[in-house]
């Protein structure tokens, strides 16, 4: 059985459309056919999509810049879904060369493909780090350190819901003449779950992700003492909300090209919307998080001083092939601005370096 024939089968046993989130959740995470199951090459060139670390080890470095800060000898840290392992094995490379390495180095990773090339690519880069290196399925308990989830909030299944007679009604997905297609549920939205304009116009389709909410409440009862740094593209309510942005935020990747069509290519392309972080942000304080921090990737890198690797570099040749990367990194043009880094801290009180050329958390 395919996972087209997984998902029809799903929905005749619904008797009626199921809500995208359940759609997003079959098409990426269904043992063997997901596309976060599968064999499949996902990061990089030879993948559906370049991530920042995949991009530059100057990531990864600058990210371990701000762990630093805050690591004490004791601590660790925790990764969720690592994907290829790279961030990880700069994030340990870079705390080695400041002489701050973490206790253990946890990745919560579900996908054993995953898991498998994530040790393959830490075992080539740092062999002699790995044995620090844990692999878990659940969430610890007493978390002590700081807490990594890069381009990981985007992967949550979401809902999508669509404005009709100035009501919010969730949009399933049906099947018609054995074709998927976009269905109007009966289920209303109501307005005061989640925080809309005022009104949209008639028509307008937009994302809520109710599981990330849930992840980040649940991700408060694991914490003990901790710095959470949630790195993904997305923006502030307003912006999210835009009255131009009609047609929402989903977005699908296959071979480098995106479309707006997550019924094609199932299981072998990445579904993804972007984040609401204002939504996240509320969510963090209701549960008890203080918000440490909210810049855009671009002015958290120069924080934490990306330019200094660019100057310190004496290799001409090296020196112009770091220039491009940091160009990828922090033009707005690339992912500079749409790429956004939220922090949230539980009894951990820093004034953190990395947002010291920005901090926009009076938006959220």
């Amino acid at each position: 059985m395919n996972l087209d024939e997984v998902i029809k089968n799903s929905i005749i046993q619904n008797q009626a459309p199921i809500g995208f989130d359940e759609f997003m959740q079959l098409a990426l995470y269904y043992p063997k056919l997901g596309y976060y199951r599968s064999g499949s090459e996902k990061f990089g060139e030879k993948g559906d999509f370049v991530t920042a670390p995949e991009t530059s080890d100057l990531f990864g470095f600058c990210l371990a810049k701000q762990c630093a800060q805050v690591l004490k000898k004791t601590d660790d840290i925790l990764e969720f879904g690592a994907g290829s392992g790279v961030l990880a094995a700069q994030i340990l490379f870079e705390l080695g060369r400041l002489d701050c390495l973490p206790k253990h180095y946890y990745i919560l990773e579900l996908s054993a493909e995953l898991r498998h090339r994530q040790k393959q690519t830490i075992a080539k880069a740092l062999p002699e780090l790995l044995e620090c290196v844990i692999w878990l399925d659940q969430l610890p308990q007493a978390f002590n350190g700081v807490v990594i989830a890069n381009e990981v909030l985007d992967a949550m299944p979401a809902k999508r819901i669509i404005q009709k007679d100035k009501i919010f009604y969730e949009l399933g997905v049906g099947i018609d003449q054995d074709t998927f297609n976009w269905q109007v549920k009966d289920q209303i939205i109501q307005k005061d779950t989640f925080k809309f304009p005022p009104l949209m116009s008639e028509g307008y389709t937009t994302e809520i992700n109710q599981q990330a909410i849930a992840w980040i409440d649940s991700l408060y009862g694991a914490l003990d003492n901790a710095l959470i740094l949630l790195i993904d593209y997305g923006m502030h309510r307003d912006e999210y909300f835009h009255p131009q942005r009609i047609d929402g935020t989903l977005r699908c990747y296959h071979q480098h090209k995106s479309s707006e069509d997550p019924f094609v290519n199932i299981g072998e392309q990445d579904i993804t919307t972007s984040v609401n972080f204002s939504d996240i942000a509320d969510q963090a304080r209701l549960s008890g998080f203080k918000v440490s921090g909210y810049a855009t990737q671009a002015l958290f890198l120069i924080s934490l001083g990306i330019d200094e690797y660019l100057l310190n570099e004496t290799d001409d040749n090296k020196r112009i092939s770091l220039a491009q990367q940091v160009k990828q990194l922090v033009l707005p043009s690339a992912m500079g601005e749409s790429f956004k880094v939220l922090a949230l801290s539980k009894n951990r009180h820093v004034k953190l370096i990395g947002f010291k050329e920005q901090d926009l958390s009076h938006k959220l």
